[in-house]
């Protein structure tokens, strides 16, 4: 057989499999019809961008090994399709299975989006759970692969907003309290001996690698003010964050879903550092067969002085160390310092914004604690799962969640550690009807010490917190970003959403390059470059 007929036969295969499960859905519904109630929805989103969204070119190695400028496409062109599936018994019992077909890059085989459109490993199950309701109490349950995210309020969750294996509980004590509380498994079963082992002659496959999240929060509402004090405990195994998915071999993000990058942060480790052997994913570690890992939050909604409305939310975050790694600090390999795996911080948000006929004019802010300037007591910006800020829609994701490809500042999960910003808006401006427009500028400064800078291996190394924090930024440097987002509703579920962005590059190239330490020049150099993004995206809803 040659490979065009093996190839036939795969695609007949493939088909023929298709056929069988779209049979089998639909006599699954045509049996189960008198008692289940199957519900469809979902979205299709087909994009347009014209954009070049890396910060830095012409980059120089300390050892003075020069890198081109990005050489990415920066016009492009995508779909996605996302389907949902209600199976709904009654009111107390229910099941979703929720799929996601893409993201499909127009011209991309291996994502379908070629000639003859035969992609491969395109269909990815989003979310499965069940909903039920506890027999004679009002107490409700839900099960499975779900969205979950920590409760929040001013510039969305720092902390945890994302697809995950889950079991939460729901109860209301009266109109005006509740309780939810939830058991999280974000990882588990990924360590490979083989791989990641790193000479442990202790470590098994799937061995103290699970990551098991417990959290309890108190949804309370009352007239003209809405407060959810929550708290979360988690363990996390010596082995958790070895063995996962990687964005590529030398990335410090570990992991990575069907949305793009899962941001979660890794304690203790910064983006870029100079490692002498190996990262706290590959370095010696404590005896420790679980670290303990707490957060805690609170945000306040207050509405009472309608049209003034106000959001505040306040984050706390600690993980203990779990073992120490090497950094070497730039201009000598052997002035070795061993850094602390230990991280713990907070993070402060708020709105203030004043409802008008025509617009919605506000102001926000953020303010996360950064690194003091020691490594051997570890980090000082507060640890994540996977943050979601949403206060700007460019290096922030206050949009659609969708546009540029890896590598890029969209990919940044943000969760505000290290910066501070202020910034302002109009929102939902609107002359004529069905066309609105929000206006959005912002100023992104740091937070971190200058002096961590001489534990980087790269002057370029600050922008490297794409899938987790951010940019690294220091007290020195700053960005300045500008959002204009228009929407068209065309029809009732289908609206055209144009995006445009702009980001001012204010990074202090001095504080980052420090010349005179390596023959190559300090840290190397870089060029730096504003960023921009043009986006438009068609979105039908049913």
């Amino acid at each position: 057989m040659n490979v065009k007929q093996r190839k036939g036969l795969q695609r007949f295969k493939k088909s023929c499999m298709v056929a069988l499960l779209a049979a089998g859905l639909l006599m699954g519904a045509a049996g189960g019809a008198k008692a289940i109630d199957f519900k469809a929805q979902g979205e299709w989103l087909m994009g347009f961008s014209l954009s070049n969204t890396q910060l830095t070119e012409h980059t120089t190695t300390p050892e003075g090994k020069k890198t081109k400028a990005n050489t990415d496409d920066d016009f492009s062109a995508a779909q996605r399709l996302r389907l949902q599936l209600d199976a709904v018994a009654s009111e107390a019992l229910s099941g979703t299975v929720y799929f996601e077909i893409g993201t499909q890059n127009w011209g991309k085989g291996d994502e379908g989006g070629a000639l003859g459109a035969d992609g491969n490993n395109v269909i990815k199950l989003k979310n499965a759970y069940i909903d039920w309701v506890i027999p004679q109490t009002d107490a409700r349950m839900r099960m499975g692969i779900q969205a979950l995210a920590l409760p929040n309020m001013a510039g969305g969750s720092a902390v945890l907003d994302a697809d995950v294996a889950a079991v939460v509980g729901n109860y209301k004590f009266n109109e005006n309290v509740g309780l939810t509380a939830f058991w999280a498994r974000p990882v588990n079963d990924n360590f490979n001996v083989k791989d990641y082992g790193n000479g442990d002659r202790k470590a098994k496959d799937n061995y103290l690698d699970n990551m098991d999240l417990f959290a309890v929060s108190l949804p309370m509402t009352f007239d003209g003010i809405e407060i959810t004090p929550w708290a979360m405990y988690g363990m996390l195994g010596r082995n958790a964050l070895r063995g996962l998915d990687r964005i590529d071999e030398n990335s410090p993000t570990p992991w990575e879903t069907s949305d793009g990058v899962l941001g979660l942060t890794i304690p203790g480790l910064t983006p870029g550092f100079n490692y002498a052997d190996g990262t706290p994913l590959t370095s010696r570690t404590t005896g420790k067969q679980y670290g303990n890992m707490f957060w805690a939050g609170l945000p306040v909604g207050i509405t009472m002085f309608d049209p003034l409305n106000i959001e505040f939310d306040i984050n706390y975050g600690y993980v203990e160390e779990m073992g120490r790694f090497d950094v070497k600090k730039r201009g000598d390999d052997n002035d070795i310092v061993r850094g602390s795996s230990a991280r713990q911080g907070f993070v402060v948000k708020a709105l203030v914004e004043y409802k008008m006929d025509w617009a919605t004019p506000g102001i926000f802010g953020w303010y996360g604690s950064g690194d003091d300037g020691n490594i051997k007591n570890g980090s000082e910006r507060m640890p994540s799962i996977a943050g979601a800020g949403n206060f700007t829609s460019f290096i922030g994701d206050g949009n659609l969640s969708w546009g540029a490809g890896p590598g890029t500042i969209n990919d940044w999960n943000m969760s505000y550690a290290g910066t501070w910003g202020i910034g302002g808006q109009l929102k939902d401006i609107s002359f004529m009807e069905d066309l609105k427009h929000t206006l959005r500028v912002a100023y992104w400064g740091g937070t971190n010490a200058p002096s961590m800078v001489k534990y980087m291996a790269e002057a370029s190394s600050w922008r490297e917190g794409y899938g987790g924090d951010g940019p690294y930024l220091t007290t020195n440097d700053g960005l300045l970003e500008f959002n204009l987002i228009n929407q068209w509703q065309i029809y009732e579920n289908l609206e055209a959403n144009l995006e445009l962005g702009y980001v001012v590059n204010m990074m202090d190239k001095d504080t980052w390059k420090k010349d005179g330490y390596y023959s190559g020049g300090g840290n190397g150099n870089f060029d730096k470059r504003d960023a921009c993004k043009a986006q438009l995206v068609f979105a039908y809803s049913f």
